[in-house]
């Protein structure tokens, strides 16, 4: 009987655990965008999460060097290489609605930077929507996990 009560609790942590990671650090890991040329490593910091791009299909421009963040608006960060840049921030999860929000998405290709907020899918794939002011007015591109 002892053994059964102790396996019982031994189960009972493990799905606990399973179920920790399903939720706030279920983002975690490293995902294709929906373009399927950049591969993003979600982090925690703290209690917040943030992307960078660690892969790029095409890292170089047409002259051979790294391409750089040449879109954006402020000159002194033109120089910097895509590959590495953060690109989410701040993500905090809501466990209420299942979500993490309040964060933001730079995208290198325009040079913008958009509030955001993600939700998952499944374990595999995620919403990824971009916004100005309002969440209705934007675009959700849909990120898959990275093997």
């Amino acid at each position: 009987m002892k053994k059964l009560f102790a396996l019982t609790l031994i189960a009972c942590f493990f799905s606990l655990a399973g179920f920790a990671q399903s939720g706030a650090d279920a983002i975690l890991g490293v995902w294709l965008n929906k373009d399927k040329d950049a591969k993003i490593q979600i982090l925690k910091k703290g209690t917040e999460y943030w992307g960078k791009i660690i892969w790029l299909k095409n890292p170089k421009d047409n002259k051979g060097q790294d391409k750089k963040d040449d879109k954006n608006p402020e000159a002194a960060l033109k120089s910097r290489n895509i590959h590495g840049l953060e690109i989410l921030k701040s993500f905090k999860y809501d466990s209420g609605d299942d979500k993490w929000a309040d964060g933001t998405i730079y995208d290198p290709k325009s040079g913008k930077t958009y509030s955001c907020k993600i939700t998952l899918n499944d374990k595999n794939s995620m919403n990824v929507r971009g916004y100005i002011g309002v969440s209705l007015i934007g675009r959700t591109d849909v990120w898959t996990r990275a093997n």
